[in-house]
Order: C-alpha cells, then structure tokens, then sequence
C-alpha cells in the first residue's frame, strides 16, 4: 500500500485500527483511589466492610494518551517506509543495464551506483538473469549472469576519463542476447550526446518490454573546450547542456608544480551551452600555464591540458623598407602585424640601424625574428643570430628586392638562391602567374585546402639540390618553391620566396597567409616535443594521463603511444586518453573534446517505443517503525507514571495531575530529543594544530630506530636553541614527524636521516612526502654517510644511499646539482662556501636552475630565486648540532674541529633562513648598479 511519500510494507496491519473505539471503552477505567483511613483501630474495623465497589472513570487526556499509545504500536507493526521503491522490472525477460562511466559521471557516480544496485537487487527479488555494459570500458561483456555476479562488476567498475562508446556497448548486448528481448532495459545515461549516435533509437530496437531512461542533474556536466593566448589575456570556451539556468564557474590556472597563477571566471547565460571567460595575467606568466581547471568540477571536461603549442610567443619583427606612417597598406610589416597580432606578443626595434636593433631585439630573447626583404645584414650580426637560431629561435624571411640583389651565399637563407627575381606575367613573360599547388604531406600546412585565388606574380628562385623536395612547404603549380626550410641546430630557418606585401603575390591578404604564420610560429618554441608536433609518423610515449578526477597521473595503464600526423588533430580514446605524450623533455597535450565541441543532451524523438524517464535515486528508504516504538515506549512510562500518580505513590508531592501530565510530556520530549552533536575542543589533534601555528618549529623525520631519532631530536633542538641565541627568530621544540599520518603542512622545513635499518616508507607515505614538496615545503634528506655524488656510477654505494635512491625512485624530484657559489642559501644569513655538517666532504644538493648563457657573468645570483623543495646531504647535519641536556655536544666532528661545529650551526642557520625568507637576497645583484647611480 503506498501512500505518497511513503509506504507501509506491513498495510493490513492497519485493520487494527477498527478496534480503537473498544480500546477507548476499555481504557476509560481505572482501579478506585485508595482513601487515607485515620488509625483508631474501631475505625479501621467498620471501614473493612464488604460492599460492592465500581471503578470510576479515567481523565478524557489519560484516555487520550492510551488511544495514542494503542495506534502508534498498530503504525509501528505496519512499518510506514519513506521514499519507498517499487519493484516494477517485467518478468518477461532478463533486466539488461547498460551504464554509462563516461568522465560526465564522475561527480554522482556513487548515486549511479546506488540506482544500479537497486535495480540489481529487484531482478535478484524476481529471480531474474542481469545483463551489464559499461560504455566507456575498453571491452564490453553484455552476458546475462545472476544478480551477485552484476552486482560485483558494478562494484569493479569506475568512471573513465573518455567519453561514452555506446554504438560497441549496444553491439556487445545484442551479441549477448541473440535475440532474446530484454524484459527491462534500463539506461543509465550521463545525458549528453556522443558525436551523432543515435542509442535510443538502437536501445529500443531490441524490443524490451519496460524501456527506462536514468539520467542524473546535468549540473555538473561542463567542459573546457579550447583556450587562446590572446594579447591581453587567455580566453577560455566551455559547454554545458544548454537547458540549465544561468551559472558562473570560477576557473584557475596552475603551472607545472601545481601552482595557482590566475584566476578567472565562465558566465552562462540562462539556456546558454557555450561561453567564454577570461584569465588576466602578464604574457609571461600565461606562458606558464600548463593546466586549467574548472573550480569545484572535478573532471576530465573541466581539466584543459596546455602544452608548448599553447603558449604566446614573442615575435621580433624586422624590414628593409623605412617606415611611412601615411600608407601603412605599402610597408610588408603592417600585414604581418595584422596575421600575427592574435597569436602573438610582437616587438619591434627602435633603431633602424640592424648592427644595433638586431642586438636590442635578441636581448628581449624572442621565439621568432622575421626579416622583410631584408638583403645584407651587418657582418658583426650574423654571429649572433646564428647562435641564437642553433639554440632554437626560428628565422622567417621574406623575400623582396632586395633579397633578390642578395649575395647567392647567405648563411640565412634555408636553400641557395638565384640571384635576381623571377617575373610570372607582363609584358616581357611568357608566363602567367602561377597558383599554388597542394601542400606536400610533410609540410606544417599539410590539411590546409589548396587555395583557389591566391596567384604569384613575382618570385626568388631556388637553385635545384636534391634535398629542394624535402626542404619545400609550399610551391606554385609549376613546382618551383614558395616556403622552405633548413633546421639549423635546434633552431629553424624559413624563407617566403615573395615578399609580405601585396606587391608580388596576393598571398598576404589572404586567410592562407594568417594561417601559414599562425602554423610556423607554433612550430617556434625549441626544446620540445610539442614543438614538432606536425611531422608526421610521430610516436609519442605516453608521460602523464588524466584520471576521471582531472588529476594528472604518472599511471600509464594500457595506453598506447599517440601517433601525430600532419593537418591531423589527435582524438582521445581508449587507446589514447586524455593527458600529456611525449617526455618530461617535451610533450604533447591530448584534451578529452575535440575543440570547440558543444554538449548537447541525448536526442530521443522519434523513437518507436515508449519509454520512461527517470532521475537517479534520492534518499534512501528508511523505516518510520523504531522511531513509532520509541514513541510507544514513551507514552508508556508517561502512562505508568501518571497512573502511579494518580495512586497516590506521590502524595506527598502534592503535585497537580495536569501538572505532573505536563512534567512528564516534557521528560518524554527530552528522552525523544535528538542530542546536539558538540565540537570536543579538548581533543588532542586541536591543541596540537594550535601549538604548531602559535610559533615556528623543526621537525624531523621518525625512522623507528631509537638513536637515529633521539640524535634527530636532540640535533634539532641544539639548532633551535642556537637560532634563538644567533637570530631574532625563537623557535619551538622541535617535532618528531609520522609521515604517514600526521600533518606536513605545519612545517617549511622537515629533517628526514636517512637509514638503511629502519622500515622503508610506504607508498602512501611517500605520495604525501611528494604532496608536501609540490605544496611549497622541503624536504632535507641526509644520508649521514658522506657522499660526493649522487649518480649511480659515482661509487656511492653506502647502504644509506640505496635507501636515499630507493625513496627518491618513487618521488617526482626536478633535476639536482650542488648549492652553487652564487646561491642565495650561500648568504642568507652568513657567508658561506660550503655547508659542514659532522663530516665535511658531501656537497649540499638542491634543484638545479637552468643555465643562462646570455648573461655575460654566465650565472647571475638570480639563478637560485626559488625555494628548492629537495635538499640532499650526506655530512650528518643533526650528528653535529646535537647536545645533551647541559648544552654539551654529543657527538664529535670529523674530523674534531669546533670551527667545523661552527660552520654546521651557521649552515643550518642559513637553511632556516632561506626557508622562512625565500629568495630576497637574490637582488644583491643589482646593488653594485644601484650604488653606482647613487654615486657611491
């Protein structure tokens, strides 16, 4: 019997109920009021005649309250059930599941879960056979089984980072059936369309006799579906479905580390599915976004991988032509200018002598330099900008006259040139100006359309080689070369063989030409993968993979190598998910969508069949029957009470009965009273929180072995009490650490002794670590062995270092070199060469900062801006800052020397102070230059 919202599983109980009125009557009499006799004993004994006695009648509310009590006990036996569920599956054949695990179920999978089981558990009650299918699995198996059997593979399954494949899903249950229709067929569905499949339409021709269609919200199917490095500001596009209301999301931006840089917003109209948002950052710190998520969305839609392809490049431009101001439309730089602007950050000289632009626009270390018509450059030139192509920037010239009246031996020119120019048309040619042909498969423009009005008049001629072929992008219908190329260490030399005004060709007015220079300029970026992206045959490596979550993982799985091909966007798929190929030297992005995909929900008109349309299950069911007995119960006692009273058992009280009927509602009303849930600040946790944020402190890595912790205690607290003798900061006592499961965030520094003895970390110990260093933290690693090198042929094969390599094999740590001389850490506080600890023969390991050949010192003090999150060191910091209870040390240095005691304390000062202060003493760089412009 069901009675919206709920529904008595017991309903003939309720006949019970008819009997209320009997129960009214019986309950209306109560036992005579014993009367107070005085004691004279004749008086007791003409008191103790016989006579006929009759009760008297209870109070109407006494009454009242039994009636209450009577039907809540009649309820509490018909078991009233809240959000109850009907078992409507049809027993005309098997219950068939098909459950999409697309990456837009991943925020209700568990709600997803729970409908399935419901399902599965009404086929058990049936005794019917289940059918399950995944779309989104690699392998689909739509046998019918028993319910315990579905039921475990729905326990297995979990939602994937790609979208549905449901045409192999429906292929997989018409095998499975052969023939048979299904008595039930329920469709889990994330609502969103996959390409142009039709599944409703191929469901409902397999004929089930109950079709049901489970959807869940909608709300949090939104996706990022492509991202433009604007001038100002990254343009973000996302889709939603688009019957939702009106909803802004707030997007961020990370870089490679996982750091936040911008941040942003995506406003949808009502019943919009598209929309755009921006990130406002300077061009330099966009160009560090390798990751934008949409907040509180956690998906592999809402998750947009950038790779090299997506950064701004900076883009230096040069001309032979001097510049007039009146007729922009004649100088070549004005239509390279209106190509490149959207795509790129554009710089241009000061000067018009090319010996001193040239210098001024390398310096501003540009990805590109374009040359239009640019013939002879100065001698002292060229040096430079060969070193600056072989260390990867991209040259792109553009011919002219005078690049025709040019020297044939150019070394910037990628092929050997005629000299002069060749004239297609006129009146001295017999020739007529020529079209371009179709791009040659191992161009960058491969997969343009060969475009139909674009006409050359005039060109540079090559001289014909035998590497012409494979050096041409681009050429006229005639086969004469119009773009080639010649890679020049890691750089790229490109030549237009017209120039980049309208003059010789139309080209430069053309949507070809943007898109040529929007292609070439992707390929400008050096020292990656991403950068060559369109050669084609490429293999690329799996390196990091999306998960359902959005979240970047080194678990490669089953993924096969992404094959890149030209004029070819990569699409995610089973064999290929969404994530980064290629190597931490260079890689490629592969995003879930294809860009600026629109979601659109699932099309079911026009089917053949009626079908239902449900949403997934709510609230669970729950009983109404403990909480009515528990009522019983109470008006019992309330009753009992009452009658107890009315007996006299409280004369002495004098207490009204509608007073003591009133006294016992509210003790009853307390009893019922749900207890309020009160924070216990008396917990250990919270006072150790409110300890380790009231000052700063050292902690220290437990190992499990006894002397190798007490040293780390007693050494922490020996370098504690030496900063608060040396500096203004006074630390706290120093805290043994359980990597495991206390909290890391507390400390910017944790001491981590390296022994071989002790338990190796577990892995999940090891993530945190790894989480810790990603947060901003470091980690100092000390082998307390004296090591020199940490490369596994450098002989350091002490049983401390297998467990640092051990430990480090797990951890993602960036590349390491020894603290150099001009580091910040060197002068944080005091003046350092090298950093003592018990020993003194290990050099101090940190992350290791990228060269700058640039600079004329070779390596500036700016070169260590940045906390490094990994110290290693095998010289046994806490052996030598460690002291017993009197202050004495415990340990000697090796060999004895106090100034080598010394020297450890003062390293250990300068750690902490690099730590807490980070990079400033890195502008000491600039006081020389600052005192020379005071006149100091």
């Amino acid at each position: 019997m069901s009675l919206l919202p709920f529904m008595f599983a017991n309903p003939m109980m309720l006949a019970a109920l008819v009997a209320l009125p009997a129960i009214w009557w019986l309950l209306r009499m109560t036992p005579p009021k014993p009367v107070t006799e005085i004691f004279p004993p004749l008086r007791i004994l003409a008191g103790v005649l016989k006579r006929e006695e009759t009760p008297s009648k209870s109070p109407w509310w006494l009454t009242l309250l039994r009636m209450l009590m009577a039907a809540a006990i009649i309820f509490a036996i018909a078991d009233p059930v809240f959000n109850p569920r009907s078992n409507t599956l049809s027993a005309d054949g098997p219950l068939a599941l098909v459950i999409d695990n697309s990456w837009a179920t991943a925020a209700d999978w568990e709600r997803r879960v729970e409908t399935a089981e419901a399902l599965i558990g009404d086929a058990e009650d049936r005794d019917l056979p289940v059918s399950i299918v995944f779309t989104a699995d690699s392998e689909h198996n739509a046998v019918p089984g028993s319910a315990p059997a579905a039921r475990n593979r729905l326990a297995a399954a979990a939602p994937q980072p790609l979208q549905p494949d449901r045409a192999a899903a429906v292929n997989a249950l018409k095998t499975a059936l052969n023939g048979t229709a299904p008595g039930t067929l329920a469709f889990l569905s994330d609502g969103i369309e996959a390409g142009d499949d039709k599944v409703m339409t191929e469901l409902a021709a397999l004929a089930p006799a109950n079709f049901r269609l489970i959807e869940g919200s909608g709300d949090q199917a939104v996706a990022i579906t492509n991202s433009a490095n604007d001038a100002d500001s990254m343009v973000i596009t996302a889709s939603r479905l688009d019957n939702a209301a009106a909803q802004s999301l707030p997007i961020t931006a990370f870089d490679t580390r996982g750091r936040t840089i911008a941040n942003g917003s995506v406003a949808f109209a009502p019943g919009e599915g598209v929309a755009t948002g921006t990130l406002a950052a300077p061009f330099e710190l966009r160009n560090d976004f390798a990751r934008i998520a949409i907040d509180g969305t956690a998906t592999a839609g809402s998750t947009f991988l950038l790779d090299d392809g997506f950064r701004r490049r900076r883009v230096a431009l040069l001309s032979g032509e001097a510049r007039d101001q009146s007729q922009p439309l004649l100088s070549p730089l004005y239509y390279i200018n209106r190509a490149l602007a959207p795509y790129a950050d554009l710089v241009q000289p000061n000067e018009a002598d090319l010996a001193v632009a040239i210098p001024e626009l390398l310096a501003q270390k540009p990805s590109m330099l374009i040359m239009a018509d640019i013939g002879r450059l100065p001698d002292e030139t060229y040096a430079p900008v060969t070193k600056w192509i072989e260390n990867g920037g991209t040259l792109i010239r553009f011919a002219g006259p005078r690049l025709a009246a040019a020297p044939a031996d150019d070394p910037l020119v990628p092929v050997t040139l005629r000299q002069g120019e060749r004239a297609l048309g006129g009146a001295l040619s017999w020739s007529e100006p020529q079209p371009l042909a179709d791009y040659p498969a191992l161009s960058p423009f491969a997969g343009m359309p060969r475009p139909q009005d674009i006409l050359v008049k005039r060109q540079v001629l090559a001289e014909p080689t035998a590497d012409l072929s494979s050096r041409t992008w681009a050429s006229l219908a005639d086969g004469t070369p119009l773009v080639t190329t010649k890679a020049q260490g890691a750089g790229r030399i490109i030549l237009f063989h017209v120039s980049a005004e309208a003059t010789w060709s139309n080209l430069p007015i053309s949507g070809d030409f943007v898109e040529m220079l929007r292609r070439s300029v992707q390929l400008s970026r050096s020292g990656g993968v991403a950068s060559e992206g369109t050669t084609p045959g490429q293999t690329l490596a799996p390196y990091r993979l999306l998960n359902a979550d959005g979240v970047l993982t080194s678990e490669t799985g089953r993924a096969r190598p992404l094959e890149i091909s030209a004029g070819k966007a990569p699409v995610s798929s089973a064999d290929n998910p969404p994530g980064l190929y290629g190597s931490e030297e260079g890689f490629s992005a592969l995003n879930l969508l294809p860009r600026d995909t629109q979601l659109k929900p699932i099309d079911a008109t026009g089917l053949p069949m009626a079908y239902t349309s449900e949403a997934l299950i709510g609230a669970e069911a729950w009983s109404l029957k403990p909480s009515l007995f528990a009522v019983a119960l109470i008006l019992l006692l309330v009753d009992s009470a009452v009658v107890l009273f009315m007996g006299g058992a409280f004369a002495r009280l004098r207490i009204p009965a509608t007073t003591a009927f009133v006294i016992a509602l509210a003790a009853g009303a307390l009893v019922a009273a749900p207890g309020h849930s009160l924070a216990d600040d008396g917990k250990p946790g919270d006072e150790n929180i409110l300890a380790r944020l009231d000052k700063t402190h050292l902690a220290y890595v437990i190992t499990g072995e006894a002397e190798v912790d007490r040293l780390s205690e007693r050494g922490l607290t020996g370098l504690t009490e030496f900063l608060t003798y040396r500096t203004t900061l006074e630390p706290g006592p120093p805290v043994g650490l359980d990597i495991a499961s206390d909290e890391l965030s507390f400390y910017s520094l944790i001491y981590w002794p390296i022994s071989a003895n002790a338990p190796m970390p577990s892995p999940q110990a090891v993530s945190r670590i790894d989480a810790y260093m990603r947060a901003g933290g470091t980690v100092l690693f000390d082998t307390r062995d004296q090591f020199s090198s940490l490369g596994t042929g450098s002989g350091s094969t002490s049983p401390n270092s297998e467990r640092l390599q051990a430990i480090l094999g797990d951890l993602d740590i960036p590349p390491l070199e020894p603290v150099p001389t001009d580091n910040v850490l060197t002068k944080s506080f005091y003046l350092l060469s090298n950093f003592p600890g018990r020993y003194n023969g290990s050099p101090l390991w940190i992350e290791a900062q990228p060269d700058n050949g640039s600079q004329p010192t070779g390596r500036p003090a700016r070169a260590g801006d940045g906390v490094s999150p990994i110290m290693i060191t095998g010289n046994d910091f806490a052996g030598a800052w460690a002291i017993d209870a009197n202050g004495a040390p415990l340990l000697p240095t090796v060999p004895p020397d106090e100034q080598q005691r010394e020297y450890a304390y003062r390293s250990g000062v300068n750690i902490m102070m690099y730590m807490l202060t980070g990079n400033y003493k890195a502008d000491q760089v600039h006081i020389p230059a600052l005192l020379e412009r005071l006149g100091q």
